[in-house]
């Protein structure tokens, strides 16, 4: 992408542009105008001094013209031969005609069967001319400098309300619900039909964002009962020691899933919470202690599977945060690399500052997935194989301020990376 350009740039710029177009026309026209002046000038002096001359000379044939030091007649009525110069000349005026160091501006008329020639020495004029020239280039410099110092200055007292009212939206916090923008006494009508504009898709943003949370509020809550209770049933049945091998397996198995299943709750339910109050609740945990207990919990997951666990570096990291949020975001990035995984070595590490690396040696992850994990309109193209842990676990890190990253080499595994806010 492009970079981007304020609109008082676009502005300045375009009247600047527009200014110069003018400027060269007006320019162009003046010199037109200029020259078409100066030959009809030029004309109406020649053929007024050579028809003096000529009527003087009719009404007294001993009548002789003088030259002087800027007019010369030539012809045979003057016995004056013109310079070689001028002979190739056709009838009519002719400016800028130079002979040696003098530039001329002559008339050729047809007399009889020769021709009178009248040139008028102009070398002394150039210098005037490009004097003028010069000043009016000046000006209309000066002009264009002037104005779009003057168009700047009025650009940006009129863009000044936009780049305000940018601001103010700038200073909206999103976690906070109610804000809206002020309307001040005298703004104008078009920032005031704007800001009516975007408090009423504020007032909708507050709406559809508490709707939600109610909504994740009101369902974990329904389910972690039924939950709860297939936990302790499940328990209870695991306490009988008349129950088969089998019934066994099949009782923990359900035990994970209802575990799998708190745990997501859990995360629901800190999505359906103001981060500000959430973060209220937050205690000082250590990471280094605390990931070996979460590894040691989802072992029994790992039966039937020819997997283990590679535990790594474990520096005593300490965070504030909600211990049980912790626990379940680390629990389901683990639990995901379980289930994508047959055989091989899960490595758990924690680097500093405070990042949990987890590695698994599963299927991996393609491109497309791991985006529909950090968009947040994953559930509206439908869930792959990562399930819906990994995605509320993107939301969760937007939630409150941690970072994920998920790397994947397409078939060789995923790396996902946890960096808690330290």
């Amino acid at each position: 992408m492009g970079r981007e350009t304020s609109l008082k740039q676009r502005m300045v710029s375009g009247i600047v542009i527009y200014s110069l177009f003018l400027t060269l026309a007006l320019l162009a026209y003046g010199y037109l105008v200029n020259e078409r002046a100066e030959t009809l000038v030029w004309e109406s002096l020649l053929n007024t001094e050579l028809d003096h001359f000529l009527e003087r000379h009719r009404l007294d044939p001993d009548y002789r013209w003088n030259d002087s030091e800027t007019l010369t007649l030539y012809g045979t009525l003057v016995g004056h031969e013109p310079p070689i110069e001028f002979r190739s000349l056709d009838v009519g005026v002719h400016d800028e005609v130079v002979v040696g160091s003098k530039e001329f501006v002559v008339l050729v008329r047809a007399i009889g069967g020769d021709h009178a020639v009248l040139a008028l020495n102009i070398s002394g004029m150039g210098s005037s001319r490009s004097g003028l020239n010069a000043l009016v280039i000046g000006s209309a410099a000066a002009m264009v400098a002037l104005l779009t110092f003057a168009t700047a200055m009025g650009v940006g007292r009129l863009t000044k309300p936009l780049g305000d009212l940018a601001r103010r939206i700038v200073d909206l916090r999103p976690a906070i619900s109610g804000q809206r923008l002020v309307i001040a006494e005298g703004e104008s009508a078009e920032i005031g039909v704007v800001m009516r504009a975007f408090n009423d898709y504020l007032g909708r943003m507050d709406q559809a964002v508490e709707r939600e949370r109610t909504f994740l509020n009101m369902a974990s809550h329904e389910l972690r009962t039924p939950v709860a209770v297939i936990r302790s049933s499940t328990e209870l049945a695991l306490s009988q020691h008349d129950i088969s091998a089998m019934t066994q397996r099949y009782l923990q198995r359900i035990r994970q899933t209802a575990e799998g299943m708190d745990e997501l709750l859990a995360l629901v339910l800190v999505l359906a919470k103001d981060p500000v109050r959430l973060l209220k609740h937050s205690e000082m945990t250590d990471l280094g202690a605390l990931i070996p207990e979460i590894v040691n919990d989802h072992r029994p997951l790992m039966s039937g599977k020819a997997l283990a666990f590679e535990i790594g570096t474990l520096p005593s990291v300490w965070i504030e945060a909600p211990p049980q949020i912790v626990r379940a975001a680390i629990g389901n990035l683990i639990r995901n690399a379980i289930e994508n995984s047959d055989a091989g070595a899960i490595r758990v590490s924690l680097d500093l500052p405070a990042q949990v690396v987890i590695s698994d040696p599963g299927h991996g992850m393609t491109a497309v997935e791991i985006s529909r994990v950090y968009s947040r309109h994953a559930r509206e193209i439908g869930l792959g194989r990562d399930g819906i842990g990994l995605e509320l676990i993107g939301r969760l890190c937007e939630h409150l301020g941690w970072t994920l990253e998920l790397t994947s080499g397409g078939g060789t595994g995923t790396t996902a990376s946890l960096a808690f806010a330290h």
